[in-house]
């Protein structure tokens, strides 16, 4: 690491931070931090866990950063105002983002491995861990999401040469990547228009070795055709005969899928997954697909998927009592919305969502597109309760509201209705639930929102 080994990260419990900081303390690095989330009394477990790791936790008030050799690494949407960011000005510590200093790590590995795409990059970039590490390769591993085959952890600290990462295209930071591959899964509207997740996306596979595409996703296909020359081109996708790696005769399981695979070489094998839907044999298949840059054969990365778990928040079964099932999950675009609602009615039982939107911004560029999911997804029987968007302060302009987006989700058809809180939520779900029903907590940007799933059980027990 060429950095100095003294590092500060402002918000060190956020799912971008975290896995970033326990990688640069793998790595010999010396690692401090802050979180307001903390300061408020929020997901304390988390940062039980943070320390036990050997990061030192300090209030958010500056009094953590004391030195000039400190590194104090923020993110992009770090005010200036915070006071760590003023402590550092104050004693000289240099002020670095989070997104460059990854990229940095990253794009310093002998081979890298970035996962790109508006949805399911992380359970993809977990994949690959999973299948590299069951087959011997030992990478180190940055997710935003908890591995459950990594005890939970969002970062694996390996010895090997590799480095696998899921990217963002939220913040722009997608830009600064230099993968030897990269897999785009799908683009589709979420935090940028589409002409900008275009020149993104084509962008960071354009500097790959070796890109991998996803034809199931129109988008995602229609990058292949404007990379240069220098670019190994793949493919894969579902019923696609001419994909270099192609999944065929998809069975959903009760806890899961099975499929085979053929690779565009000759080889076949079998796989079968414990984690359901149709898009997480995508996922699969793009996992499966990193083999080609990793030294690992199909046949022994389509049988290392057979043991993968899945990642926390992800169709996550909290578990069930009286008869209904309470699942957490992350669901909060319109492209993984409808993932969700389709993998879930794959099995019998009404649905009883509740969801909270990942912010007033995103619910304004695509309240509508969220609402059609919504609609679109749920079944006649099915109901929904909309809570007002997860806000932690700012600026944001909160014109649009969660019951905005029920009573566009019920001019659609849709059985939606907006509620003032999570207990007005927590209170219709535990009213309307019945022997046979599960209960769906979806959304993004809180971890407290497994908390509340929890909740839901115990209190259904």
């Amino acid at each position: 690491m060429s950095e100095p080994a003294d590092y500060f990260f402002v918000g060190v419990g956020g799912s971008g931070m975290s896995p970033l900081a326990l990688i640069v303390m793998g790595q010999g690095g010396r690692v401090e931090g802050s979180d307001r989330a903390r300061d408020q009394g929020r997901s304390p477990e988390k940062f039980a866990k943070l320390e036990a790791q050997g990061v030192v936790l300090h209030p958010q008030d500056g009094s953590g950063v004391t030195r000039p050799t400190q590194v104090v690494v923020t993110s992009a949407a770090v005010e200036a105002s915070i006071p760590d960011v003023e402590a550092a000005h104050r004693v000289g510590a240099r002020l670095r983002l989070r997104a460059d200093l990854l990229a940095e790590l990253f794009n310093a590995a002998s081979v890298s491995v970035g996962v790109a795409g508006t949805s399911g990059k992380s359970t993809t970039t977990a994949m690959i861990a999973h299948i590299l590490n069951v087959c011997g390769r030992d990478p180190t591993v940055m997710n935003g999401a908890e591995m459950k085959d990594f005890a939970n952890a969002p970062a694996v600290i390996g010895a090997g040469d590799l480095f696998v990462s899921e990217v963002d295209e939220s913040d722009g930071s997608i830009a600064l990547y230099r993968p030897t591959v990269a897999v785009v899964n799908n683009l589709s509207l979420d935090h940028k228009s589409m002409d900008e997740l275009r020149r993104l996306f084509g962008d960071f596979a354009g500097k790959a070795k070796t890109a991998v595409f996803n034809l199931d996703n129109a988008e995602a296909a229609a990058l292949r055709t404007s990379l240069p020359a220098s670019v190994r081109v793949r493919s894969f996708g579902i019923d696609r005969a001419a994909a270099d790696l192609c999944g065929i005769g998809v069975r959903p399981l009760p806890q899961g899928a099975a499929f085979e695979v053929l690779a565009a070489s000759g080889e076949r094998a079998s796989v079968t997954l414990q984690t359901p839907g149709r898009h997480n044999v995508s996922n699969a298949l793009a996992a499966l697909s990193a083999y080609l840059a990793c030294d690992v054969a199909l046949a022994d990365a389509a049988k290392a998927l057979g043991s993968f778990s899945g990642v926390r928040r992800r169709m996550d079964v909290k578990g069930t009592a009286g008869g209904v099932t309470v699942i957490d999950d992350f669901a909060h675009n319109p492209d993984k919305l409808a993932a969700t609602l389709s993998a879930l009615h794959e099995a019998p039982g009404r649905l009883l969502l509740m969801f909270q939107p990942h912010g007033y911004g995103p619910l304004k560029l695509m309240g509508r597109e969220i609402a059609d999911a919504l609609a679109e997804g749920m079944g006649a029987q099915d109901r929904l309760w909309v809570t007002e968007p997860v806000y932690y302060g700012g600026t944001v302009d909160r014109a649009v509201t969660g019951a905005d987006l029920a009573r566009m989700a019920a001019d659609r058809g849709a059985s939606a209705e907006g509620v003032a809180d999570r207990e007005a939520a927590a209170a219709a779900l535990l009213h309307e639930a019945r022997p046979g029903d599960r209960i769906v907590v979806m959304g993004a940007r809180d971890d407290t929102l497994s908390d509340f799933a929890a909740g839901l059980l115990a209190r259904l027990a």
